[in-house]
């Protein structure tokens, strides 16, 4: 279900930018970005309402390295492709910084050992800005780039729409499935509900992004692919944690720490120095990233 949801997403997806003439770029960072992080947003939202900070955290903070280091390593020893320069020149640099935003929001015990990690709604506020400074620039970006290839779509307007939410639905439902049960199966064996979080929840609501992505690359739609990831990561910490943190309250975990974060990071400034590199992430920078994963799963399990 999940893999050919996908196809009928990525398929829905490119048609629907063809037909109004909208780059691939855009919708990759917005429809199919924001659609395949619906499951970390409702985890985010019932993890806050039922106390479950660690599991709020662990899915975003999990989420985003595994997006980067597995998902798009994946992907690309699949398949490499190139990158777009203004992914390179602007929308990476967006996405660390904010990366580095929120890690200097939520790192309070770095700055004074007395305080725990936590997010307040200052800092949600904060996050919701960021989110509108990206919004402003798709908007410009829209407005400055329209598509002038002319290539025709493979469906028509009706059926891309059709196609984009039956795809979504489709990949959402598969990994409720996939996420439920070997929630439970782990929980049931005893591990702890950080190594949950961050290792199956994270990947487990993260596989609409691998699925999408996998199949956008096979198509060549590399701007889809990327836009996807960079897209997703930007949303997860700006909407998926932080709307909840607005709406809600303030959150605090003892159990994320500044290694945590330096992974987050570190991914981000991987994913742009490949990028930069001949505008190309090659299939050995791919093992590079899954290799850093294995480093930070090694650490999360010791």
């Amino acid at each position: 279900m999940l893999i050919k949801c996908a196809d009928f997403f990525v398929d829905g997806a490119s048609s629907f930018a063809k037909n109004f003439k909208i780059p691939t770029t855009v919708i990759g960072l917005t429809i199919v970005a924001f659609g395949t992080s619906a499951p970390e947003f409702a985890i985010s939202f019932s993890s806050h309402l039922s106390n479950n900070t660690d599991m709020l955290f662990g899915s975003v903070i999990g989420s985003n390295i595994a997006n980067i280091l597995v998902i798009l390593g994946l992907a690309v020893l699949i398949k490499p492709f190139k990158i777009h320069n203004n992914v390179i020149k602007k929308e990476i640099p967006i996405l660390l910084l904010i990366t580095l935003g929120v890690s200097v929001l939520f790192l309070d015990k770095l700055f004074d050992s007395t305080q725990l990690n936590s997010l307040s709604r200052a800092d949600g506020i904060i996050l919701i800005l960021f989110f509108s400074v990206f919004i402003y620039y798709l908007v410009a970006l829209l407005s400055n780039n329209a598509d002038k290839s002319n290539e025709e779509p493979k469906y028509k307007i009706f059926k891309s729409i059709v196609m984009i939410a039956l795809g979504l639905a489709g990949i959402i439902f598969g990994s409720d499935l996939v996420v439920d049960n070997i929630a439970s199966f782990a929980s049931d064996i005893g591990i702890s509900q950080k190594i949950i979080s961050v290792t199956i929840i994270s990947i487990g609501t993260s596989l609409p992004e691998l699925v999408t992505t996998v199949s956008a690359a096979k198509k060549g739609e590399n701007n889809i692919a990327i836009g996807n990831i960079v897209g997703s990561n930007i949303f997860n910490i700006c909407i998926v944690l932080g709307l909840p943190v607005v709406l809600l309250g303030e959150v605090t975990t003892t159990a994320f720490n500044v290694v945590d974060i330096f992974f987050m990071l570190l991914s981000v400034v991987l994913l742009w120095i490949f990028s930069a590199t001949n505008r190309e992430i090659k299939r050995f920078e791919a093992a590079i990233f899954i290799t850093a994963y294995c480093m930070y799963g090694v650490y999360i399990f010791l």
